[in-house]
Order: C-alpha cells, then sequence, then structure tokens
C-alpha cells in the first residue's frame, strides 16, 4: 500500500490515525513584523542613549568641577556626585559646559562659582600629604600586628613523658571482664 503525503497513517488492524490538519504558509506581514520591530529599535536608540552635559560630563568639565564642591548635602565635588539628579551638579555642569563653550578660562569658571555662592563652594587640589597618610600607616599597623601575635601567641609546652600507668584496682577488675568478654567472642 502506498502512502501519499496527504493520506492518513495506516496503522496496524486496518485502523487510519489522522494527520494534523495542513498548516498554510504565513503571510509575508507576519515575517516582516520581527524585521521591523528590530528596525524601529535599532532607529530609536540615539534617543534612548541621548545624554545632557550633567549626565555625561567631558573631561573638562569634570577638571573644572574636581574644583567646586557639590552643595546639595554630599561630600563630593560637582565632579564626583553620585545622587541621582542632584539639584546642585547637575545645573552646576551644564553650566560649566556653557562657560567652556564661551571660551573662559578654568579659574575664571571657579572664581564665578566662589563668587556665587561662597568660598565654602572651592575645592582645592589634594596634597602629596594625602597620597603618603595611606603608605605611612603601614609600618605601625604592621608593628601592632608584631606586638600582637608576640602578646598572644604562646608556643605550646612540651609535655613532660608519661610513666607506666598507675596500678589500679578497679581497673585490673576491669581488663579482667574485657578479656573473658574477648574469649567468649572467639
Amino acid at each position: 500500500m502506498r502512502k501519499s503525503r496527504n493520506s492518513p497513517k495506516a496503522v496496524e488492524g486496518g485502523q487510519s490515525c489522522p494527520q494534523p490538519p495542513f498548516r498554510r504558509p504565513e503571510p509575508a506581514e507576519s515575517r516582516l513584523r520581527p524585521r521591523l520591530a528590530a528596525l524601529l529599535l535599532v532607529a530609536a536608540s540615539p534617543f534612548a542613549f541621548a545624554e545632557t552635559a550633567a549626565e555625561k560630563p567631558s573631561v573638562d568639565v569634570r577638571r573644572v568641577g574636581a574644583h567646586i564642591g557639590c552643595q546639595c548635602g554630599c561630600t563630593d565635588t560637582v565632579a564626583t556626585c553620585a545622587m541621582l539628579e542632584c539639584s546642585f551638579s547637575k545645573p552646576a555642569k551644564e553650566k560649566i559646559a556653557r562657560l567652556q563653550a564661551a571660551g573662559l578660562a578654568d579659574k575664571t569658571i571657579i572664581d564665578q562659582f566662589v563668587a556665587e555662592f561662597g568660598p565654602v563652594v572651592y575645592r582645592g587640589d589634594p596634597s602629596a600629604y594625602g597620597w603618603l597618610v595611606p603608605y605611612l600607616l603601614i609600618a605601625p599597623g604592621l608593628a601592632l600586628i608584631w606586638w600582637f601575635m608576640r602578646r598572644y601567641y604562646h608556643k605550646p609546652h612540651p609535655i613532660a613523658e608519661i610513666g607506666a600507668a598507675p596500678d589500679d584496682s578497679d581497673l585490673a577488675k576491669y581488663r579482667e571482664q574485657i578479656e573473658k568478654d574477648l574469649a567468649h567472642l572467639e
């Protein structure tokens, strides 16, 4: 018996088993839908990643912002303030970018912020002392560890040799009982 693609399968006993219904090929529109969605995502991605000067500051803005303290309540500079939508840092970065685009020097921009917000806003460059302190504290730290180890770590004292076991009548009685029990096992 020859079977075609569309004929039902022959099963033992002469019964036939129905095949799944014939699927029509998908129309061209449904095949284009994923491609269209991918194209739309690629076209919209520049708008999703668009950032202002405050969100992605340039090296020049960060250089000037490192000398201006953030006034939002944190102890960071305008360049390093991590608060989202900071009320001071974001507008300050945008202002720095505008002033730099106008051609003002870094010192002039910093002086404008100091004149507007007072001397508390100015942050100077870190000194060499700030870089030396961690390395200079290694020596006292190692000395403290050495002192602690010497004070609280003691070498174990050697154990004196143990002589023969003391002769105890109770111990001898238990040994005899153990020997009897072991004799019964064999």
